[in-house]
């Protein structure tokens, strides 16, 4: 019968990571992360825009087949509620479609409810969100999203 010798390395001869490599290692993850973040950090606010942008359309959407039955918008006072039930404020919808024009009116994106006005100051009506501040104006993920955009 034949053996075999096998040999243990001693731990002088095992080779590991020196600092300097893992080092490297670690600002390459670093640099990687800084250019990545910010792009993905992003993402979440053009998310809720796109969706702010299309709730606004399907409003909009509703809004004109309330006028084209109705011959008219409804006022501010009535609001976007005349989109889901018949106003019982003047002006009082004569044609409006039973089940209404909408099924439900979406909250924005950020939870809050669209605004709505007649006569509208960038059209016959405006609809929009205040965007994540929930106040007129703002910047970026703040900004106001219109029908008018």
């Amino acid at each position: 019968m034949q053996t075999t010798s096998y040999r243990l390395e001693s731990p002088r001869h095992q080779r590991g990571f020196t600092l300097i490599e893992i080092m490297i290692v670690i600002v390459i993850m670093g640099i990687l992360a800084a250019l990545i973040v910010p792009k993905i950090m992003d993402k979440p606010d053009e998310a809720r825009a796109a969706a702010a942008r299309q709730d606004i359309a399907t409003i909009m959407t509703g809004l004109r087949l309330y006028k084209l039955d109705n011959r008219a918008y409804p006022s501010s006072e009535q609001g976007l509620d005349a989109l889901i039930k018949a106003p019982n404020i003047a002006p009082l919808a004569p044609a409006w479609k039973k089940g209404g024009y909408l099924e439900r009116l979406p909250k924005d994106p950020w939870g809050q409810d669209f605004q709505y006005l007649q006569p509208g100051l960038h059209g016959d009506v405006d609809v929009w969100s205040l965007g994540a501040d929930h106040e007129p104006g703002g910047e970026g993920s703040n900004a106001d999203i219109g029908s008018w955009m």
